[in-house]
């Protein structure tokens, strides 16, 4: 009942700026989080501290309904927080970021760590984390989560020509296929979860070939960042990415996946942000909609938290869409919202 509906996020995207979104936001149940943040930060940064927050807070409220033989399979999903983290936190080392500009992105709480479903990665420790000198002494620090293991084995790579990619890369795999492990069918209604999960495998993969296209990567080098065990099969995706354009290859695209009007606002605009949305209204169609009709189960927790991920989405689409200047068609585009 708390999750906001289309009426309230219509008005969100019609509020004036941004610091007027909060002012409706706090009558929510953001609100709790808004008012503790607003002590140390205000604007985006507030928002973007109390939206973090708050999934973490839903994630803590889907794990505690989980009965125990299934706490893995939640666990493993959620674990992209951590990778989510690390991912940030990677990223702002290599730029020299400092931990006060990177704070407020991290998806974590000082009650509720990120890590919680996971690796028990806390928000203290992520700061420790932020907190070394050196890319290397971050990689060092992770070396006690599963996570540092396999960073570790790119540093080298990463220390000759400062590409994060590859570690990126084998970090996601590493999530993906650990998730389709803990998903094998234990009641027999796993079925739909392992496939919306396979379909954010291949949107993944499309986005990468997409970025690639406009980049104009050898296919190679392509084939490298591409996770295996998706919907769409490896093959096949270095098969459209043979296409010339990018173009090209969203018509190859949607033959396969058939988005059809799904992809009208890409056509005009030819912008990722809109191939992005087409994919994941795609999912929402596809997939969450079965996830809420189905008898009470574990297909029940991931409809809860995959409509919490829709809405911090949808308000920090919008937020972004303020901060811009975009016309509230332009957000209104790019929202996803159940049908």
């Amino acid at each position: 009942m708390s999750f906001l509906n289309k009426d309230f996020l219509n008005s969100l995207v019609k509020s004036e700026d941004l610091d007027a979104m909060i002012r409706k936001l706090e009558s929510t149940w953001y609100g709790p989080e808004i008012e503790r943040a607003a002590s140390m930060y205000s604007g985006p940064e507030l928002l973007e501290v109390a939206m973090n927050r708050h999934i973490v807070e839903t994630n803590r409220i889907a794990l505690q309904v989980t009965p125990f033989s299934r706490k893995s399979a939640i666990q493993a999903y959620l674990s992209k927080w951590d990778i989510y983290n690390i991912e940030l936190i990677l990223s702002s080392k290599a730029i020299g970021r400092t931990i006060t500009e990177t704070e407020p992105f991290l998806v974590s709480s000082r009650n509720f760590p990120a890590g919680i479903t996971a690796g028990n990665i806390s928000h203290d420790e992520m700061k420790i984390i932020l907190a070394q000198p050196t890319f290397e002494g971050v990689v060092n620090q992770l070396v006690k989560y599963k996570y540092g293991v396999i960073l570790i084995q790119h540093l080298d790579t990463y220390q000759k020509t400062g590409n994060l990619s590859p570690m990126i890369a084998d970090l996601m795999e590493f999530y993906y296929t650990n998730l389709l492990e803990m998903l094998k069918f234990y009641e027999g209604d796993e079925g739909n979860i392992r496939d919306l999960v396979r379909m954010q495998m291949d949107k993944k993969n499309l986005l990468t070939l997409m970025k690639a296209k406009e980049s104009n990567l050898d296919r190679e080098l392509v084939k490298k960042h591409l996770i295996p065990g998706g919907n769409i099969s490896m093959d096949e995706m270095l098969e459209v990415y043979g296409n010339s354009n990018i173009s090209e290859l969203s018509t190859r695209i949607d033959e396969i996946l058939k988005l059809g009007d799904l992809l009208e606002h890409f056509k005009k605009s030819n912008s990722l942000i809109d191939f992005e949305v087409a994919i994941d209204k795609l999912i929402q169609l596809r997939y969450v909609r079965k996830l809420k009709s189905i008898a009470l189960s574990i297909g029940s927790i991931f409809y809860f938290i995959l409509k919490a991920e829709t809405e911090w989405d949808n308000v920090k689409r919008i937020a972004y869409g303020k901060r811009y200047g975009f016309s509230e068609e332009r957000i209104n585009s790019m929202l996803i919202l159940e049908g």
